[in-house]
């Protein structure tokens, strides 16, 4: 799973916290408290990712956080999600040609890219799979 580090930023003019995402720069929030700044933070999150999948764009990967940095970490779903678009953009194929090699419909590759449509992580890994790549998981 992917774990996106979190700036969180005192506003002293206003009171609450910024949140902004160091590997994400669209992904902007606040809140009135800490954890209500990092609640809003998810949401953020995963709203500007909405930007790059539409847009059909490489989704950054996140860095390595800092010591006692605060991340946000997204669903195994969500990271599979990131990494077949990440591979589709590179390989620069089009949800029609992945539809092909998977011998399904396009509809069915295109809910394989949506984020907020529930797939099973099997379809994801055999996306990945006819695009010459291995979806590995592990518990640390």
């Amino acid at each position: 799973m992917f774990i996106y580090p979190v700036v969180l930023t005192a506003d002293k003019k206003m009171g609450g916290f910024l949140v902004t995402f160091p590997d994400i720069p669209e992904a902007i929030s606040q809140g009135a408290s800490e954890a209500k700044a990092l609640k809003a933070a998810r949401d953020a999150l995963e709203t500007a990712l909405d930007f790059y999948f539409e847009d059909k764009r490489p989704v950054p990967l996140p860095s390595k956080p800092k010591r006692d940095q605060l991340t946000i970490e997204l669903p195994a779903s969500l990271s599979a999600k990131i990494l077949l678009l990440n591979e589709m953009v590179r390989q620069k194929v089009r949800p029609a040609e992945l539809a092909r090699r998977l011998k399904t419909s396009a509809q069915e590759v295109n809910r394989l890219t949506d984020l907020h449509h529930t797939t099973r992580i099997d379809g994801i890994a055999a996306a990945l799979q006819v695009l010459g790549k291995h979806l590995e998981m592990r518990a640390v």
